[in-house]
């Protein structure tokens, strides 16, 4: 049972707005007072946190820790580092010592809320999820202008079960509060609402188009759109995304990713397919905020099943679930392909 679930999109939009938070929130963030010292190890932790070396960056920042006990941020990538590797009780006890420095700082706060939603999820916990919206809550009240903590509240609202704080009618709400910050983001949080209300697949798609015509200079937004079409197999559109991406930067990794995924939908170039896939797999960290191995291994489980490589196909599977245990999809797949070699 998910009791909180959010897509990838809000991670990349939260770490891009680290500084715009700070900023707009009027609060100065407590590295600003670090000794020079301890901001070269932080410095250090996020170069090593964006090439997905989470535990050497964890090791860093219990540097930059020892070196500046009240140092809000450090133990914000603290938190960060922690949820990346899946442990939620040590990203609690970081994320909640960020907040306790810098209790005005928005960001701090939504990054808390995400980590008890992997908490709750991870340990089926009614009372870490409730936690989950009062941080939401509290980024917003912290900063209006934090649209990624608009959405992630919005996602709340509409994916979590009313005993916890789910709430429809607050979800519809913030997406008016959404467009007026951020009339992209605004289309991506009306698509979003449409698509939870079922059979308005079509009135998403407008939405999403309407993405794509205000060419974002963010690359995000695009990935999001191709994620829509793959989840309604329209691989002509994830081809549309991927052009309105590359026309931002034709270098960036994920691009491969949908690429490849493209190719297994049209059930064209396999070996191109494959390339494209095992390139993602090879190439990328891990992380929250980009498609997931996990994934890619089941897309290159499907194209394999294509080609009538069975064996192939359920390699693949099991690698899935060694690193994603909770991929429903992986594991229907390969017990369906189990069934029918008895």
């Amino acid at each position: 049972m998910n009791l909180v679930k959010f897509h990838s999109r809000t991670a990349a939009a939260s770490a891009a707005a680290l500084l715009f938070v700070s900023l707009a929130a009027g609060t100065p963030s407590r590295a600003a007072a670090a000794r020079p010292d301890a901001a070269g190890a932080i410095a250090a932790a996020q170069r090593q946190f964006n090439t997905g070396n989470y535990s050497n960056a964890i090791t860093t920042l219990h540097t930059a820790v020892a070196q500046s006990p009240s140092n809000a941020e450090a133990y914000y990538w603290l938190g960060r580092s922690y949820y990346e590797l899946r442990d939620y009780d040590n990203a609690i006890s970081a994320g909640e010592k960020s907040i306790a420095l810098d209790p005005k700082n928005s960001l701090y706060h939504e990054w808390l809320g995400r980590i008890y939603g992997g908490k709750a999820d991870k340990d089926h916990s009614f009372s870490f999820a409730r936690k989950v919206k009062e941080q939401f809550e509290e980024a917003v009240k912290l900063n209006p202008s934090n649209v990624a903590a608009r959405r992630d509240l919005q996602e709340f609202d509409l994916d979590a079960p009313w005993i916890v704080g789910g709430n429809k009618d607050e979800a519809k709400a913030q997406v008016d509060a959404i467009a007026a910050v951020d009339p992209v983001q605004g289309h991506l949080a009306r698509a979003t609402l449409l698509m939870s209300e079922g059979k308005k697949a079509d009135q998403a798609e407008a939405e999403y188009r309407q993405v794509l015509a205000a060419k974002p200079k963010d690359l995000d937004p695009y990935f999001e759109v191709a994620d829509f079409y793959i989840r309604q197999n329209k691989p002509a559109g994830i081809d549309d995304a991927i052009q309105a991406a590359s026309s931002v930067n034709a270098n960036d990794p994920r691009l491969s990713f949908y690429h490849g995924v493209s190719l297994v939908l049209k059930g064209s170039d396999a070996s191109q397919a494959e390339q494209y896939l095992k390139s993602y797999i090879a190439s990328t960290p891990e992380r929250s905020d980009w498609p997931s191995h996990a994934s890619a291994r089941v897309w290159l489980g499907r194209l394999y099943e294509s080609q009538g490589k069975r064996t192939e196909a359920a390699e693949q599977y099991r690698a899935a679930l060694q690193l994603d245990p909770g991929s429903k999809e992986a594991r229907a797949r390969l017990q369906q392909l189990e069934k029918g070699s008895h």
